[in-house]
């Protein structure tokens, strides 16, 4: 059967905040002690992780831990993250496979694609979280982020904490087990499109899926609830968001490609402020406080 034959599977439009499937967390037994209360026996929710396999034209592409939700969204996102197809159409058909030893997500691509993906036949392997796993090369590990298009897009320091305040509520997963990270897209009219996982970039991963799927670009903000490390700006990148805020600081790498790929990266993101490490006139501040940067 010639897989480029099968009809394109509908995108459907994904609903906004984190989508929980039965399979995110599950209970646990724990010991909780407290210096007031001391010791008790009780129960208490952890965020699951399940073996993840994607496989594009029936060949195993990476395989990570990840939390099991999601998962076409994750797809698609892993898909055009790593530039294993260039746009969401180049994308004919997804399954899930839910298996005894974890879930198979089985991407099937048009000709072009699929071509492409026999000629370097990337293979990936690596524990929860891992954005760097099984690369070709030191290049290919340092490669450019992809640059931002020329964009008006502006940002005041109240919405952009605003912003980060909101999705301190919209993190249902993290909120409930302390272990996952978030991911969301926040726009000027206050829409939040939120993924999570227990891997930051798999939830960057998700939601560059779900916002494809959406449609609508993503003029707006990515909020990161992880420290910013250059895979997470070259993940961000593709997403075409135009400023990154996140909760945590950047590692050197990721300014100097932030910069490069003409990103506004802002960093250290509390309730009394934040820190602006590249490009920071998309933030709405007096032109004297953003001379010198």
């Amino acid at each position: 059967m010639h897989r480029s034959r099968r009809k394109r599977a509908k995108l459907k439009t994904a609903p906004l905040g984190t989508v929980m499937s039965v399979e995110s967390m599950q209970p646990v037994s724990r010991l909780r002690w407290r210096v007031a209360d001391g010791a008790e026996v009780e129960p208490r929710l952890a965020a699951e992780e399940a073996p993840i396999a994607l496989v594009h034209q029936a060949t195993t592409t990476a395989v990570m831990m990840a939390t099991p939700a999601d998962l076409e969204d994750l797809g698609l996102g892993f898909s055009l993250s790593e530039g294993i197809v260039g746009s969401p159409a180049d994308i004919q058909d997804v399954e899930v496979h839910h298996g005894a030893d974890g879930v198979e997500v089985r991407l099937w691509l048009s000709g072009d694609c699929s071509e492409q993906l026999a000629a370097r036949r990337r293979h990936l392997a690596g524990p929860t979280g891992c954005g760097l796993c099984g690369v070709e090369s030191l290049a290919a590990a340092a490669k450019p982020a992809r640059p931002i298009p020329a964009t008006d897009f502006k940002v005041s320091p109240a919405a952009l904490l605003d912003a980060m305040a909101g999705l301190d509520g919209a993190q249902p997963l993290g909120r409930a087990t302390r272990a996952a990270h978030a991911a969301a897209l926040w726009r000027p009219d206050g829409e939040l499109v939120v993924r999570e996982d227990v891997g930051r970039h798999n939830a960057l991963d998700k939601l560059i899926g779900a916002t494809c799927r959406r449609g609508g670009g993503a003029r707006g903000v990515l909020l990161l609830t992880s420290r910013v490390s250059v895979e997470m700006v070259q993940k961000a990148a593709v997403l075409g968001a135009p400023v990154i805020c996140a909760v945590s600081a950047p590692t050197a790498l990721a300014v100097r490609t932030a910069q490069a790929a003409g990103l506004t990266l802002v960093g250290v993101a509390r309730a009394d402020g934040f820190e602006v490490f590249t490009h920071p006139d998309r933030i709405d501040l007096p032109a004297e406080m953003r001379a010198g940067l």
